[in-house]
């Protein structure tokens, strides 16, 4: 039975140059009518875990969430899944340096830009700036695994003069996996009125 997992797969295969016909004959049998441009893991993970959160399941709504691996593939990932290729509506979420390379991917695709959300610096800072970053550092410091690779952190003389909030931003960053695995874990912890705005009107758009 097709499942979005393979549907992205295909997708991927097909930005890396490989056949289209696998991704145009899974969005057929899933009935997809939207994707949502993301630009990495970790703004999947929490795109995916307020969906859970809201009882939502966007694949059978017809919507596919694609991680494209960086905003440079937009333009490609726009062409073959938007107007040019399967013909989806096109949406997505990103930070505010990388509007431009939406904005054109979308306007080379023939899709509508004010389908775009975008985050003042990044995702992980809005969560961070939602949360507040003694919230942030709590769950932090659940997390057995970083505990103590945070407090090595924080005697890092290039940390001494940082605030909070960018200490535990760049901190986020400094493993591979990190920031896929507190997408997921900051979220979770928002209370309702506590969603970024652009997360936020990313969902409700969908």
């Amino acid at each position: 039975m097709a499942d979005i997992q393979a549907f992205r797969n295909a997708v991927d295969d097909w930005a890396s140059g490989g056949p289209g016909g696998p991704a145009g004959e899974l969005a057929r049998l899933l009935g997809l009518r939207t994707a949502v441009l993301l630009e990495g893991p970790s703004d999947l993970a929490a795109v995916e875990a307020l969906t859970v959160r809201r009882g939502r399941d966007l694949a059978a709504e017809g919507v596919c969430v694609v991680s494209m691996g960086g905003a440079m593939s937009v333009g490609r990932y726009a062409g073959l899944l938007g107007p040019p290729g399967l013909g989806l509506r096109l949406t997505g979420l990103c930070d505010e340096r990388e509007r431009p390379f939406y904005e054109r991917g979308l306007e080379r695709a023939g899709a509508p830009c004010q389908d775009i959300f975008v985050c003042v610096a990044d995702l992980e800072e809005e969560l961070i700036r939602a949360l507040g970053a003694a919230g942030v550092e709590e769950i932090v410091r659940a997390e057995d695994d970083d505990l103590r690779a945070w407090q090595t952190f924080l005697r890092q003389p290039a940390q001494h003069d940082r605030p909070r909030h960018r200490q535990l931003r760049r901190f986020l960053g400094t493993r591979k996996g990190r920031k896929i695995r507190y997408g997921r874990l900051l979220v979770e912890a928002l209370d309702p009125g506590q969603v970024p705005a652009p997360l936020d009107d990313l969902l409700k758009s969908l």
